[in-house]
């Protein structure tokens, strides 16, 4: 993929808690960035990890490690940092300060023409005011109208409630899910109408703030990030296509799920392709109209619920997480399109040294389908991580 496309001239804003500007594989892939939390010390200061782990997931240049460290998945790509208060400092975190500060970022990263927005965090929707979720809605609307893409993960609690959250079950927000190295949807992600694609979220090695600097990961956010470094790689050849015609693309060449369906609440679309979008990316349709019928909001809509039960069912813009608290979503695969000889292997290449296929320092993350072709190799030593952490704890503060 690297030598058709590595991101370059495309600027994706990550908005997020904070970033260590001074790490390794970060260093000269971050742009000066905003503050909007009001917290002491600006954008380069930090209380975890997350916003640093998501800007090299997605432009990290591997320069760590004297050159082995952590390669983003978009590494020609420049991160445009924006901080708001994510909890991670403690205290209370209500709707008018996350949704308003996010929607505040987007509305800087679009003044400063940023086509690609990146958020990778999330509020259940029992939580937020009507108002805040009604002023973040204008927010995306503008976004959406003046031709950036904004991508949201659709969170972890999919064993705990899987309720819906905002931003990603929002209008004009492309949910991402996470799957793991058989391609099949992780415990922890959340499912529903919101979710739109998937990528890997399981097993991730990342650029963190922890004593080595790389901490190994998974979740939604991970997903996230690498759906955003995918649009950087396809955008940065096809400059002249519009938001809608590199989502289109990325929907379309998604590897589908194995129910036969064109998308369902398990993976949406399917688990993005980037390879396949970069070499045959086919047909981008039409530059104006929005790809994602569901996430466009009808003028009698209402805001999205947090279950199915309450969704107005005639509202195309009513997306909803579909168990409700009690239940557990059912692990959904990607489907092995036997036919297509692109699809016997889905490869979904990802940031980091993850230990499966790593040649001349570039690490690929190989997903097998029906066959193996070939077996993993390393050609260098894995830089020491973190632990692993299990699923609920915060592993950015480590």
């Amino acid at each position: 993929m690297w030598k058709i496309s590595t991101g370059q001239g495309i600027t994706v804003a990550v908005i997020d808690g904070g970033f260590k500007f001074d790490h390794p594989d970060l260093v000269g892939q971050l742009m000066p960035g905003k503050d909007f939390s009001g917290s002491f010390g600006g954008v380069g200061t930090y209380s975890d990890g997350h916003g640093t782990a998501m800007a090299g997931l997605i432009a990290g240049t591997g320069k760590g490690m004297d050159g082995k460290g952590a390669y983003g998945l978009a590494p020609g790509a420049k991160v445009l940092p924006l901080k708001i208060k994510d909890g991670s400092e403690g205290g209370a975190l209500t709707s008018k300060v996350l949704l308003g500060q996010i929607g505040q970022a987007v509305d800087y990263a679009v003044g400063q023409g940023v086509k690609v927005i990146d958020i990778s965090q999330g509020m259940a929707a029992v939580v937020p005011d009507p108002d805040d979720v009604a002023q973040l809605n204008s927010v995306l609307a503008r976004a959406t109208a003046k031709g950036s893409l904004v991508i949201a993960s659709v969170g972890n609690s999919a064993q705990d409630g899987n309720l819906l959250e905002y931003p990603s079950g929002l209008p004009y927000v492309v949910g991402v899910g996470a799957v793991d190295k058989n391609v099949t949807t992780t415990a922890e992600s959340q499912q529903g109408r919101q979710v739109d694609l998937v990528a890997p979220g399981m097993d991730i090695i990342e650029a963190c703030t922890g004593s080595t600097g790389y901490c190994k990961i998974h979740g939604t956010s991970d997903a996230a990030a690498l759906v955003s470094a995918s649009v950087a790689l396809v955008w940065a050849v096809h400059p002249e296509w519009t938001a809608n015609q590199v989502l289109r693309v990325l929907i379309n060449t998604a590897g589908k799920p194995t129910d036969g369906s064109n998308r369902n609440d398990g993976v949406g679309y399917g688990a993005v392709r980037p390879r396949i979008a970069l070499t045959a990316p086919g047909d981008p349709g039409p530059g104006n109209v929005y790809p994602i019928p569901s996430k466009v909001p009808s003028p009698a809509s209402a805001s999205p619920s947090p279950t199915a039960s309450s969704a107005p069912a005639s509202s195309p813009a009513a997306v909803s997480a579909l168990p409700t608290k009690g239940t557990s979503p059912t692990a959904t695969r990607i489907a092995d399109k036997a036919s297509d000889p692109d699809s016997s292997v889905l490869p979904i290449p990802i940031a980091g040294v993850v230990g499966l296929v790593v040649e001349a320092g570039v690490v690929l993350y190989v997903v097998r389908m029906r066959k193996a072709v070939g077996t993993a190799a390393a050609a260098y030593a894995t830089p020491p991580l973190e632990p692993s952490v299990p699923p609920g704890e915060n592993p950015y503060a480590r």
